[in-house]
């Protein structure tokens, strides 16, 4: 874990620049809100809203960002609007915390805007939980919120655009399907059974921070799309948890409050989770329990005995997902895991297709954007086979054989990456090895991703550079086709 955040790559330092920018736009948002003067709760539910502007909105172009961060507090609002006004009524209040878990759930259907908006509105539920807030406070969380994302936007568009100079990311459209077929669809139905669960099993616990099991159900589903993800992902929730408590217990409970050395926990818990997010989720929760645990602490209720209830609260949560996605229409792994390896082999067909013709002098031939998204494919795969890479597994065959199958797909994108480059250059040309290798490369792909039992021919490297990056293709695809023919017969990672 320590290895995975502290030597993972970080092409460009993006990670870096991200979790900066993070702390100087939460930070100028709650200066803002203290020059308003608004009250430590609409400080808190600013800081709240700026991180969430800044973490959550992932659209491909800059100009898409804009428009979902400005959609924000249209959806937030409401859902604020909603939760202080069932505050004294609890069963209607349940219900309502539901419905906004399952539809947060439901629009990911949409991409990345739809994720960005539910994840906000359920947010906005939730910290009006956390906050108790009250009908009477709504203008000035009103206006908390409108202004900590104006001035999120501020810095994430204006004064730190990085992006701009960034080619626009790649993002994977989520699986198709209709009805429950639809992966989406059946989350929010998972989601929602889970997030009741750990509502009525959180109360039991604690009347007043039920919530806590709630949010750890809802973020536990965040990102996932398979039962083993979902399960994987609830383990490192807890793990981050236990380990954010230890270190609350070392540097917040005898802060007890301060301002200033508050101050800076709460920057360095942002910047860790900006910064982590990417490759760790069980680091991630380590800076939200930190982060938690000062603000209860300005709110002058944090002791130890509210963090241990916190971890009992986030256990319930966690148990809440396992059991929706292994009893409420399960979403195997094998299945997510080999709909993610189908795209990427496709992605490899369309990025050597595109090489070929660049090569041939096609002008409007790029295979760059389509070796771009074969990177964020490769990470869906990585994502989806990690419960079977993971230590605890005791699947040893299942395992080797799903670690050969994400070297030899790093291997294909190696070898992209390094065509693509040599396709670029105004001097590369065709041949007719180039073309015979190309075809070669897409026949082999058709053989994989048409589950035939195809051989898959190679020759000898040659020494133009195209050449061997198209050669190595053919190896790492030829060396594919054994684990996955055998997963086939045998799970890759489980039904």
């Amino acid at each position: 874990m320590l290895k995975r955040v502290f030597t993972a790559a970080d092409p460009g330092r993006t990670r870096l620049r991200f979790a900066a920018r993070a702390v100087l736009g939460i930070g100028l948002a709650v200066v803002v809100c203290g020059l308003a003067g608004h009250s430590l709760t609409g400080t808190v539910t600013g800081g709240l809203a700026a991180l969430l502007a800044l973490f959550t909105v992932t659209d491909a172009t800059v100009r898409g960002q804009a428009v979902t961060t400005a959609l924000l507090p249209a959806v937030g609002l409401p859902v604020l609007a909603a939760a202080a006004g069932l505050q004294d009524h609890p069963v209607a209040r349940d219900l309502a915390f539901l419905a906004v878990v399952g539809l947060g759930v439901y629009a990911r259907r949409w991409g990345p805007r739809g994720h960005s908006l539910g994840v906000f509105a359920f947010m906005t539920y939730f910290a009006a939980q956390f906050l108790h807030a009250r009908t009477d406070r709504l203008p000035e969380l009103y206006a908390s919120v409108v202004l900590s994302v104006l001035a999120a936007a501020v810095v994430r568009f204006g004064l730190w655009c990085y992006e701009r100079r960034l080619p626009p990311a790649a993002v994977p459209a989520p699986p198709g399907g209709t009805g429950l077929a639809r992966v989406t669809t059946r989350q929010a139905v998972q989601a929602t059974a889970g997030a009741g669960f750990a509502l009525v099993v959180g109360q039991l616990v604690s009347g007043q921070r039920w919530y806590w099991a709630v949010g750890a159900t809802w973020w536990v589903f965040v990102n996932t799309a398979s039962r083993g993800e979902t399960l994987v992902r609830g383990f490192r929730r807890v793990l981050g948890t236990v380990i954010g408590i230890g270190l609350a217990l070392l540097l917040v409970v005898p802060v007890h409050g301060d301002a200033l050395p508050a101050a800076l926990i709460v920057a360095v818990s942002v910047f860790g989770i900006f910064y982590t997010a990417a490759v760790s989720y069980t680091w991630m929760m380590l800076w939200v329990t930190l982060l938690a645990a000062v603000l209860y602490g300005l709110l002058g209720v944090l002791d130890p005995g509210l963090l241990a209830l916190r971890l009992v609260e986030t256990g319930v949560g966690a148990l809440g997902a396992a059991l929706a996605v292994t009893l409420v229409l399960p979403v195997t792994t094998h299945r997510v895991t080999d709909a993610w390896i189908q795209r990427a082999l496709h992605c490899v067909h369309a990025c050597t297709a595109q090489a070929a013709a660049r090569l041939a002098g096609a002008p409007d031939a790029d295979p760059a954007p389509k070796a771009a998204e074969l990177e964020q494919l490769l990470a869906r795969v990585r994502l989806s086979v990690a419960p079977l890479v993971h230590p605890l597994n005791p699947m040893r065959g299942r395992k080797r054989r799903a670690r050969r199958v994400l070297a030899l797909l790093d291997d294909c994108a190696r070898e992209i990456r390094g065509l693509v480059a040599v396709v670029a250059d105004p001097e590369a040309s065709q041949d007719a090895r180039l073309a015979a290798a190309c075809r070669r490369v897409e026949v082999a792909v058709e053989a994989l991703t048409g589950g035939r039992d195809v051989a898959v021919r190679t020759v000898a490297a040659g020494t133009e550079p195209a050449l061997a990056h198209l050669h190595g293709l053919e190896r790492a695809l030829a060396e594919l086709a054994a684990p996955l023919r055998a997963s086939s017969g045998s799970p890759l990672v489980g039904a």
